[in-house]
């Protein structure tokens, strides 16, 4: 592939528009990103900034759309498969096995791109304690903490859905069932 070359003008922009998301300023960061990406758009770190941009304002079918387009193009970058993986998720609560399931497709291929990159065993184990798969969110959050041992999130979903679990079979070798404490009760 030939090295793309941009006016210094465009990646003043760019550097400006992935500032501004970083600043937590999506709509600003879309109205600087998207002339660029109708400019350039087989630019990978445009999609990944816009596409990002357009995930944090719950825009999916948009964040979607640029994704998948610049993973068709880029399909050796782990950051465009990560973000495609959060754009097909959407808001974890509300999203349905489909949505989980091309999200789970996405941060795999992010990970045989690069199984160290950071936060996707991490997501990985929420959708999977979400869908109540704990033994493999466990197995998730482990690889969280292979990644990045400081991750006390990974270690509080580890002890905590290691509980549930041995409570789980503790109950299923037919100790007596114990009625579950309020904070249990929410995972």
């Amino acid at each position: 592939m030939a090295i793309e070359r941009y006016s210094e003008e465009f990646s003043r922009a760019l550097a400006e528009g992935a500032w501004l998301l970083r600043a937590n300023q999506p709509q600003a960061a879309v109205d600087k990103l998207l002339p660029l990406y109708e400019q350039a758009p087989t630019n990978a770190d445009v999609a990944i900034n816009l596409g990002g941009a357009y995930i944090l304002l719950a825009k999916w079918n948009k964040a979607v759309r640029v994704l998948s387009k610049a993973a068709e193009l880029h399909a050796d970058n782990s950051m465009v498969w990560s973000n495609l993986a959060a754009a097909h998720l959407g808001r974890l609560e509300l999203s349905g096995p489909q949505q989980q399931e091309r999200a789970i497709r996405a941060y795999k291929r992010a990970l045989e791109i690069d199984p160290t990159a950071p936060n996707i065993h991490y997501h990985l184990g929420l959708i999977y304690k979400e869908r109540g798969e704990l033994t493999e969110a466990i197995r998730c959050f482990e690889e969280a903490l292979v990644v990045n041992p400081a991750d006390k999130d990974a270690t509080y979903w580890i002890a905590r859905l290691s509980t549930l679990l041995a409570k789980a079979e503790g109950q299923n070798a037919g100790e007596p069932d114990a009625p579950p404490t309020a904070s249990e009760e929410v995972l």
